[in-house]
């Protein structure tokens, strides 16, 4: 039998690499980078060599399972779909829809299946309390960006193949390949950058695989990004370096803002970031006197008290400079799809709104249609009307993944019913009474909607099945679909075809109101997500829509296109790109002035003796990737990185053990010695523990690690975007 050639796009990692996979009698041979790949160029990582173990695993679920007497057993779809009937529907009829809670996490973010579908579901639910992955990391950045900009996807991106400085604040692009900027290869076009005579500074409390191949790393007290940020941009002010440029008519509020900053100069701020007044001083005037640079923060800025204020104050830098939307500075790239900035009238919109409700219990304000995650112990624990009897998970482990984990397994121990959409039988989904798994990525047809609007470079990319699904089993928006049609009272069991025609015919008919016709009629031959990507396609910024310009894409063109379709270097976007009602970017929008009257009293508290922070691995992603041979092999990566120096003082010595601990709990790990590592700073991943009772994850399980979120409270978050604190978090540490 000879071997075949499939083109792929990786789903595992914001990268979105081209993959080129060969098969040969259903099994994969081979899995290389695609070389003709315009994107990623051939560039490949081990998580996607690991597609071939995540495909044949055998601990990845590929039936439904019910649980019986307190055991998992095997079930049809059919079995599984009426046992949800009968204790889903009572719950929802009896105490109303905030009786349910849905929790999505992040491989939604990497299957249009689940993205596009699981609205639909919310919407038929009805409730208040929808959780998800993202007020774990990156919420405080779609919150900023959607304050200045006018929508929560118009975050701007370094534009790295032109830019001459680029200064990196608790972000590890080298072995994330980007994070909200998605970048594949970002050590190679990072070296090409320096050759050319380019300067890379990175600001992080670990000597990171980033600032090893930088020019200088500044190390920085954990959560003290907020006062070097306010540091830099009083410089800016204080020396006479704004310099708006280009962007000089499209500002509100400089004035405002330079009133809001007078009081937090960088000799005042010294003491809370670690980081000496003049260093501050340096930094801010060389972005200034550098024709093309950008600054660039992400998930350790974004998991602090002061997430928002953060990523606000690196754009508010990056506009002050002069560099955003410039050529090799902070650009905004411009997705052929999906993208809501590419759509109605250019330059001006109704903004953001946050706060349209709030949660029961802690009263935080709904921000993006979600309420905080570290929330949804306390509403399924507490009491009273509104009170989460039921819950329904998709691709999501809160237990691992969100703060305080051995809280929010108890809580889920306790509801009447819980399903769970997940391909494994994990620390979460073993608390549910119906499991529904999920084809294998092989299996299913890929096409991203985010990460293009967080692109280094503008495309549009497609790639189908590499093998076909197993017969009897549904897609996931199928299930998806089925689940919406029983919350809604309609038949489960009816045709999902006509379920996916009535769903698409509303949503273009809101949207194309009198051409809603001629448009269904135009996109009738596709059916599920490759019909909703046409019909994005058509109508996007480069779209042919529908005729009226015949040289635009839409999806036959893209699938044709070998390995996607290059749509250029990014371009300058402001005007067109501004959504906000002013039409212009809000520098000072009142909700972040506000929460600067914390950050003085944030100050004065002292710093930890020792402070815990994460960690990135390249062969890992979040808390579900450790199952995977080819990821999991090599020395063990759960390790509690301690300064040799803070190692001589409490006794610890390499590949020893010790108890970190807190007042939320302790942790017994194992011990690695790092120069890199700030001294009173120690560091563990996060994602790990996989040893918990009724886990079916059994490469997992034999070096399960521990769960740093067992020592987080789920208490502590940015008010403003309801993101958890994951960084900076005092403990103490002592030898076993």
């Amino acid at each position: 039998m000879s071997q075949q050639s499939h083109y792929r796009i990786c789903p595992l990692c914001e990268a979105c690499c081209g993959l080129e996979i060969r098969s040969e009698g259903g099994r994969v041979v081979s899995i290389r980078g695609a070389e003709n790949d315009g994107f990623s160029k051939g560039f490949i990582c081990p998580k996607g060599v690991s597609l071939k173990d995540l495909h044949e695993d055998p601990d990845r679920l590929r039936q439904p399972l019910i649980k019986r007497d307190g055991r998992f057993v095997p079930a049809s779809w059919d079995e599984a779909f009426e046992e949800i009937e009968r204790r889903l529907l009572p719950i929802l009829r009896e105490q109303g829809p905030d009786a349910v809670a849905t929790c999505i996490g992040n491989p939604a973010a990497h299957k249009i299946s689940l993205l596009a579908y699981f609205p639909k579901l919310a919407r038929a639910l009805g409730t208040r309390n929808i959780f998800s992955a993202s007020t774990l990391d990156q919420m405080p950045k779609q919150l900023s960006a959607g304050l200045m900009y006018g929508h929560w996807l118009s975050i701007a991106v370094p534009d790295l193949p032109r830019t001459d400085l680029l200064i990196i604040l608790g972000a590890n692009p080298q072995v994330s390949n980007g994070s909200l900027w998605t970048v594949p290869d970002y050590k190679g076009k990072a070296r090409a950058m320096r050759e050319r005579g380019g300067r890379i500074i990175v600001i992080d409390p670990r000597k990171t695989e980033t600032a090893h191949a930088a020019d200088e790393h500044l190390p920085i007290r954990p959560s003290g990004d907020i006062f070097l940020l306010l540091g830099m941009v009083h410089t800016l002010f204080d020396e006479g370096l704004v310099q708006l440029k280009h962007l000089a008519a499209h500002v509100k509020g400089l004035d405002t803002l330079r009133e809001a900053v007078q009081a937090y100069s960088p000799e005042r701020m010294a003491a809370g970031c670690g980081i000496p007044a003049e260093t501050q001083r340096r930094l801010a005037r060389e972005l200034a006197a550098t024709e093309r640079a950008s600054l660039y923060a992400r998930i350790g800025s974004c998991t602090q008290r002061f997430g928002t204020l953060n990523s606000w104050l690196v754009d508010v830098i990056n506009t002050l400079t002069g560099h955003l939307d410039a050529i090799g500075g902070a650009m905004f790239p411009k997705a052929a799809a999906f993208a809501a900035n590419t759509q109605g009238r250019p330059g001006v919109g109704k903004g953001i709104s946050t706060g349209r409700r709030s949660s029961r219990i802690s009263q935080a304000p709904e921000v993006f249609g979600e309420l905080p995650i570290s929330c949804l112990a306390e509403e399924i624990e507490t009491p009273g009307p509104g009170q989460v009897r039921a819950l329904i998970a998709i691709a999501s482990n809160p237990v691992l993944s969100a703060p305080n984990g051995p809280r929010i397994a108890r809580a889920l121990d306790s509801l009447d019913f819980m399903l769970s959409l997940d391909i494994y039988l994990n620390e979460t989904s073993r608390h549910a009474d119906v499991i529904l798994p999920g084809l294998s990525p092989l299996e299913d047809l890929h096409y991203d909607v985010a990460f293009p609007q967080l692109s280094w470079r503008n495309h549009a990319r497609y790639s189908g099945p590499v093998f076909s699904k197993p017969a009897g089993q549904p897609k996931e928006w199928q299930t998806l679909l089925r689940l919406t049609a029983l919350l809604e009272g309609k038949d489960w069991r009816g045709d999902v075809r006509i379920m996916d025609d009535e769903s698409i015919a509303s949503d273009v008919q809101r949207s194309m109101g009198e051409h809603a016709d001629a448009v269904l009629a135009a996109l009738a031959p596709l059916r599920g997500p490759e019909r909703l990507i046409d019909l994005a396609l058509r109508t996007g910024p480069y779209g042919d829509q529908f005729g009226r310009k015949p040289e635009g894409l839409n999806l036959a063109k893209v699938k044709a296109a070998a390995a996607g379709i290059d749509l250029g270097e990014l371009q300058p976007r402001i005007p067109e790109l501004l959504r906000t009602p002013s039409g212009q970017i809000e520098l000072a929008p009142q909700q972040l002035l506000d929460d600067l009257l914390a950050v003085d009293a944030a100050l004065a508290q002292p710093a930890p003796t020792m402070s815990l922070i994460g960690r990135r691995d390249m062969r890992s992603g979040n808390s579900w990737m450790h199952n995977l041979p080819v990821l999991a092999k090599g020395p063990m990566r759960c390790t509690l990185l301690v300064h040799p120096e803070d190692a001589a003082r409490l006794g610890l010595h390499d590949g020893g053990r010790a108890c970190v601990a807190n007042a939320q709990g302790e942790l017994k790990v194992e011990v690695s010695l790092s120069q890199d590592m700030m001294p009173g700073v120690v560091s563990l991943p996060h994602g790990w523990g996989h040893d918990l009772p009724g886990v079916e994850l059994a490469l997992a399980k034999q070096r399960p690690g521990v769960n740093l979120n067992a020592l987080l409270d789920d208490k502590a978050r940015d008010p403003l975007s309801g993101n958890s604190v994951l960084s900076g978090v005092a403990v103490s540490v002592r030898a076993l």
